[in-house]
């Protein structure tokens, strides 16, 4: 039986999933790599680390499952989105890259924001984090690097690139660079030349399922893979997610609590409404898109609290391990790093308000999972005013360990939330089961199925009413933040 490999290329770190053509997990292995923040605002990293790490994650799968290594047919990567890796005529990287985190061109955001052509064509905002206003940004103020720029590649296709050495990017990534016609899945000429970039500067696009290109000769030899073996077009992280959790559809769809917090759904067709500050984008399998809203700290809000108590985040997540609290005393506004849905707000900072003598670790904690509950709630709003609904969603990320902040986000969105049996549902699973499609040519309906459920989180309805209250209380207070 074939092997297929799933590599998603995180913020933080790289995950590989091995599996098996009915999409059985077979093994899996993971590498760390850092972020660099030179000055504030700047979030970057050196694609040198994206290719070791994924060395070493290969390395490992060999040792711990060879037979199934030998029998590789095809990989699926998936990954970060929005990220400038910009590469010369030779394919050498010029600059590290720009994260999707990263908000120093806000200005230049807000200028291609204002021309209509981006709302109409791009069907989104133009945020500070999407790619084209980096590339503006660095037209500005690196303009002897930005002359030397060949081709931009977004974070998993750099992978792609270094695997295969074609240039080649699928939709669903795409989408969010603010240069795709996502109604048309296309390269818009319109939105490259307002934005000072050229078609030829662009990948060539695929699907997510499509086949992109086999790895070099060159590179299965380094990497001790079998000759054919093919790379897919891949995803976007979170149209990756979906792919994994089978959330392919209208109304399907989950909430991750990763280093950012995603409410995504699964959409029949493209229907986009920019001024909610919802994302809109291509799905990564053919004639299907997803919405979603998104907000830039989720569990890094705990890990902030984390570092600045000097304590593990597990460890404070555990002081929070019963029932259900009444909403705390203390708010907590998660805007560490800016925020998108549904603010669009590259500037604004996070507070915690209410402090008193009596504020401990424990209150602390409450806040933040509260804080990051009542951001999620902003987040279902703003799908709301697009039409979309839910009527149940999945808990991903590693966030979704805490029962309580389970429980919790439930009751604030007034929604249950279904908790996966198997844990093998993310991105990498994701982008394993586009290799398997890409491969075989089978539909994605029949792989991206949903995995069975272990328990549903249900509201709480003794204290719904309770956390409705709170959660006005905590959205009167960005515009008071906001005016100071």
């Amino acid at each position: 039986m074939k092997t297929y490999l799933g590599i998603d290329l995180g913020t933080s770190g790289l995950r590989a999933l091995l599996v098996a053509e009915n999409g059985t997990v077979i093994g899996a292995a993971q590498a760390a790599y850092p972020v660099e923040n030179p000055h504030s605002g700047w979030s970057e990293q050196d694609p040198a680390d994206w290719i070791a790490a994924c060395k070493t994650a290969i390395a490992e799968l060999h040792q711990t499952h060879p037979e199934q290594m030998a029998r590789l047919a095809a990989i699926g990567t998936a990954g970060q989105m929005h990220g400038a890796t910009l590469l010369d005529d030779a394919g050498d990287v010029l600059r590290p890259c720009i994260l999707w985190n990263d908000t120093r061109s806000s200005a230049e955001a807000a200028k291609l924001d204002a021309l209509p052509d981006f709302h109409a064509l791009s069907g989104n905002i133009v945020f500070p984090g999407f790619t084209a206003p980096k590339l503006l940004w660095v037209k500005n103020n690196e303009p002897d690097i930005f002359a030397r720029v060949a081709t931009v590649l977004l974070p998993k296709d750099y992978l792609s690139f270094w695997l295969t050495g074609a240039r080649v990017s699928d939709m669903s990534d795409s989408a969010g660079t603010s240069w795709l016609d996502v109604g048309a899945r296309d390269w818009s000429a319109a939105l490259l030349e307002q934005s000072g970039m050229a078609q030829d500067q662009m990948p060539r696009l695929v699907e997510g399922s499509e086949v992109a290109a086999p790895v070099s000769t060159a590179r299965c030899a380094e990497l001790g893979l079998p000759d054919g073996v093919v790379v897919v077009g891949g995803a976007g992280d979170n149209a990756a997610a979906a792919c994994g959790i089978g959330a392919l559809d209208e109304g399907q769809g989950f909430v991750s609590l990763g280093t950012s917090g995603v409410l995504l759904a699964g959409k029949s067709g493209y229907a986009p409404l920019p001024a909610s500050a919802v994302h809109t984008f291509c799905h990564a399998v053919p004639n299907r898109w997803y919405q979603m809203g998104v907000i830039l700290s989720a569990t890094d809000s705990l890990n902030w609290l984390a570092r600045t108590l000097k304590t593990r985040a597990g460890e404070l997540a555990g002081l929070l391990d019963g029932p259900l609290n009444a909403p705390g005393s203390v708010t907590f506004l998660p805007y560490l790093s800016g925020e998108r849905t549904p603010h669009n707000d590259s500037a604004i900072r996070g507070a915690l308000l209410g402090l008193d003598h009596a504020t401990g670790d424990r209150e602390l904690v409450q806040a933040v999972f509260e804080g990051v509950a009542f951001a999620l709630r902003e987040n279902l709003d703003a799908l709301h005013s697009t039409g979309t609904e839910l009527s149940s969603i999945m808990a991903i990320g590693g966030g979704s360990r805490s029962n309580y902040w389970l429980e919790l986000i439930a009751t604030v969105l007034d929604l249950p939330l279904d908790l996966p049996e198997d844990g093998e549902n993310g991105a990498a699973m994701g982008a394993a089961r586009l290799a398997i499609c890409g491969a075989t040519g089978a539909a994605p309906e029949t792989v991206m199925t949903p995995p069975r459920i272990n328990r549903r989180i249900s509201p709480n309805s003794d204290l719904t009413k309770a956390y409705a209250q709170a959660y006005q209380a905590y959205r009167a207070v960005y515009p008071a933040i906001k005016a100071l």
